[in-house]
């Protein structure tokens, strides 16, 4: 099911034997635009910890209730390796994580095939929980994974069509089956007021860590006459494949 991701801010984690925590943010993956992490603040139950949870582990979500269940008891949690909250998230520290929960590291899989054209940089910086990603002008930390986003973080970046700017990211839809990013949503109020348009991560040319900015590429006119969409509305195949069709971007293997 495709779901705008800040929608799942600030819902509860359920273990198989009671709750954890919330939802504070999530971390993907910048060559492949997956999800890797569900960052859950523990608030005062494992004071002073975030916990890293794989996307694998969580059920089907619970919009009802506001509630991600997952598949793993409160003690497996408490047990798993410590993650302080100012601590860079590390190669080390996910490879400790699958190894505590038995996770298998090539879960997923993603349609970009694991490139997205190949749009990371090397400087980018690998985010710390709870706390705001690096500039790239900054030091990377040694053991830091450069290609760990934070999607809290990315939102907010300014958007330039191959002909000027179009607006701003204000969040990212997702489809929960597999958690990869199938769409920037787009916030266009300085350029085209009252509208919103979808960007597939197949349009992203370049990123621009620095200057919080990303590339396109499309034209504004292309832009302006891709097909409509309301974020009231649910996404639906057939509109997908007019979105596809007419950016002439792959599909999701349809």
């Amino acid at each position: 099911m495709l779901q705008v991701i800040s929608a799942l801010d600030g819902y509860g984690i359920e273990a198989t034997d009671g709750r954890i925590g919330t939802v504070s943010d999530f971390l993907f993956d910048d060559r492949t635009w997956q999800i890797r992490w569900l960052v859950v603040d523990t608030g005062g139950w494992l004071s002073g910890r975030k916990v890293l949870i794989q996307p694998s582990a969580i059920g089907r979500v619970d919009h009802l209730h506001q509630q991600l269940p997952l598949a793993l008891t409160r003690a497996q949690i408490e047990e798993s390796p410590d993650i302080l909250a100012d601590q860079p998230v590390s190669s080390q520290m996910e490879f400790d994580l699958y190894g505590h929960y038995g996770w298998d590291p090539a879960w997923g899989g993603s349609y970009f095939g694991g490139n997205a054209n190949a749009i990371a940089l090397p400087m980018s910086s690998a985010p710390f929980i709870g706390a705001p990603a690096l500039d790239d002008a900054a030091v990377l930390p040694p053991a830091g994974d450069p290609h760990l986003q934070s999607a809290e973080d990315v939102a907010g970046y300014h958007i330039q069509a191959s002909d000027g700017a179009i607006g701003h990211i204000e969040s990212f839809i997702i489809d929960d089956a597999d958690w990869d990013i199938r769409y920037l949503i787009i916030d266009t109020r300085n350029w085209w007021p009252g509208e919103h348009v979808l960007v597939s991560p197949y349009a992203v040319q370049a990123i621009h860590w620095a200057d919080r900015q990303i590339e396109i590429g499309a034209t504004r006119a292309e832009v302006r006459d891709s097909p409509p969409w309301n974020p009231h509305d649910l996404i639906d195949q057939d509109y997908e494949k007019q979105l596809h069709s007419h950016y002439h971007w792959p599909g999701y293997g349809w």
